[in-house]
């Protein structure tokens, strides 16, 4: 899959070494050095893809995924966060705020590049494709909606094949591992740490309408969805 990348990060060295090997896999690559940058280079025209060092002058990457997330125009961008930032609690934070993946630096750009592919793979709808009722909440993937009652759900494409797998597969209990399988593909390289981060996301957008007890937690194992009180 070829790609237009935008390439955020103040070093130099780390921009011409993502530069070569991105071209070289085909992909069309654009260069920041900074969170303002960015924003200007997308709004211009959004890539497919974003590539993201979180320490940057200025704003940081972390601040500029929530920034980007928050715009209708930019809700559904791309994130992958390539940071020298090792720590889990980092990890899991960038996740949280709609990163779709997170590699550390040093970082072999072989695993990157399949990261990427996965990530772009995503893009294909995995799961059912009819519309599904209940506890309240209906779910139409021709669409793309989530309604509550009478209040729109707003997820993100992620957040909505998690849920539209686990409304389609009501009560049965799920592990990361299968759920990485059926919602990011076979082929993505995730951690399955990501899985809780996204459940994350989507118990806070079910929130006002009281169905994140929907997702029930089952320690040791996974996650699964309570059709039945």
């Amino acid at each position: 899959m070829r790609a237009h990348v935008l390439v955020v990060d103040p070093d130099p060295f780390v921009r011409q070494l993502l530069e070569l090997n991105l071209t070289r896999a085909g992909h069309r690559v654009e260069l920041c050095t900074d969170a303002e940058s960015a924003l200007g280079a997308i709004g211009a025209g959004p890539p497919d893809m974003l590539l993201l060092e979180w320490d940057l002058p200025g704003q940081s990457g972390e601040a500029l995924i929530r920034r980007l997330h928050a715009q209708a125009r930019t809700h559904d961008l791309t994130i992958i966060m390539v940071s020298a930032r090792t720590g889990e609690h980092d990890k899991i934070l960038a996740l949280e705020s709609g990163a779709d993946d997170y590699l550390t630096k040093p970082f072999n750009p072989r695993e990157l590049l399949a990261r990427m592919q996965a990530v772009l793979r995503r893009r294909v709808p995995h799961g059912a494709v009819d519309a599904v009722q209940m506890a309240g909440l209906r779910l139409d993937p021709h669409t793309q909606r989530v309604v509550a009652g009478t209040r729109r759900v707003a997820l993100g494409p992620v957040e909505f094949r998690l849920l539209n797998f686990l409304m389609h597969h009501p009560e049965r209990v799920h592990t990361r591992s299968q759920l990485l399988d059926q919602v990011w593909g076979r082929h993505a390289v995730l951690d399955e740490r990501t899985v809780d981060a996204h459940v994350g996301r989507l118990r806070h957008a079910l929130q006002p309408s009281g169905h994140q007890e929907r997702i029930e937690t089952v320690r040791g194992t996974g996650y699964r969805f309570v059709a039945w009180s």
